[in-house]
């Protein structure tokens, strides 16, 4: 006669012998309707080849304003935003050194004429010989050459708006020490605006004048944005492997001197192409779901885009694509397709 800790065992054992029973009996139903796959229905769209850049919004006519020489700022405008016109004065250097050696110079000035004017009135008297008198005028003219030099140096601890605008940004406070070289404004016209961007020298081919750009910016999330391409630098640069272009923009853009973009410029457009997901792909092929069935299809492609690709031929439009591709799926396997979340059905 069993004891009743020993019938309890038994019950047990027979519990977990039923939900291994269930548990295997589920996985081999599972295995053998084959792995979920999620399917997608080829599209009809504009196919677009893009040509990604990155680049920054600028006017188109603008200038850096630099300091010439080295010297502590010892004045400076209080005009980031307002208007300004060419020459108007925007910051001072110290320049006391500078006009010693000027208020120098002219004192040697005075004394070479003076000597001069003496060598002349002994020439008149015929004491004084020709060379000496040339002498004397070389002297002048020396010591005017340096007083001119030196004039210009000193117009140098003086900085100036280049051009009519607006004094878009100022950088620089007063006391400090300025290198020579160093931007301490930016002037310009704050309209029109353009995109300098850079292109690597792998996609500079497919670029051309006139072509649409797409931009992407943080700060205009979701909204589009175009330009069109201008100008094409002839010569790219050998370091950075890149070449540099620039993108008109429409007066009414919302961008902003100095943002960055993102700009995706359309080399090739075609309308109402049959489009997948350029994850559908795998060279040219892709997957698609028969019934329960995988089948591998080779298909011919047209204009390759970021998300999506034109298929030319080798799918209908009432094809189901699995997606993304499945590169461990063998032509013929079962599968159990679902479409994709948001796909058209």
């Amino acid at each position: 006669m069993q004891s009743a800790a020993q019938t309890t065992r038994n019950h047990r054992l027979l519990v977990l012998a039923a939900v291994l029973l269930v548990a295997g009996s589920w996985l081999l139903w599972s295995w053998a309707r084959g792995p979920q796959v999620t399917t997608v229905a080829p599209l009809r769209g504009t196919a677009a080849e893009i040509v990604y850049a990155t680049g920054a919004v600028e006017p188109v006519r603008w200038s850096k304003v630099t300091s010439l020489v080295r010297n502590r700022l010892i004045e400076i405008c209080d005009c980031e935003g307002k208007t300004v016109a060419k020459g108007e004065v925007l910051a001072r250097l110290e320049e006391r050194e500078v006009r010693a050696q000027l208020d120098e110079l002219k004192a040697r000035e005075e004394l070479a004429k003076r000597e001069l004017t003496r060598i002349s009135q002994l020439l008149d008297r015929r004491i004084a010989t020709p060379q000496a008198y040339e002498r004397a005028l070389a002297d002048v003219q020396q010591v005017q050459a340096l007083i001119s030099a030196q004039t210009q140096k000193i117009a140098e601890y003086t900085i100036v708006a280049p051009m009519d605008g607006v004094v878009l940004r100022r950088d620089g406070e007063v006391g400090e020490i300025v290198e020579a070289g160093q931007v301490l404004f930016r002037v310009g016209v704050p309209r029109p605006l353009r995109v300098v961007a850079e292109v690597n020298e792998e996609d500079i081919p497919r670029v051309a004048i006139g072509q649409k750009v797409l931009f992407r910016t943080d700060a205009f999330a979701g909204r589009l944005l175009e330009g069109r391409i201008r100008e094409i630098t002839p010569m790219g640069d050998p370091v950075a492997k890149t070449y540099r272009i620039r993108v008109a923009l429409p007066d009414d853009t919302p961008l902003q001197i100095g943002m960055s973009v993102e700009a995706n410029i359309v080399t090739k457009e075609k309308p109402n192409a049959l489009l997948v997901p350029a994850e559908a792909l795998q060279g040219k092929t892709l997957v698609v779901a028969e019934g329960s069935r995988a089948r591998r299809r080779t298909v011919e492609t047209g204009i390759r885009g970021t998300h999506a690709v034109e298929i030319l031929s080798g799918i209908g439009e009432n094809d189901r694509i699995i997606s993304p591709f499945p590169p461990d799926l063998k032509d013929g396997a079962r599968i159990r397709p679902a479409a994709a979340p948001g796909a058209a059905k």
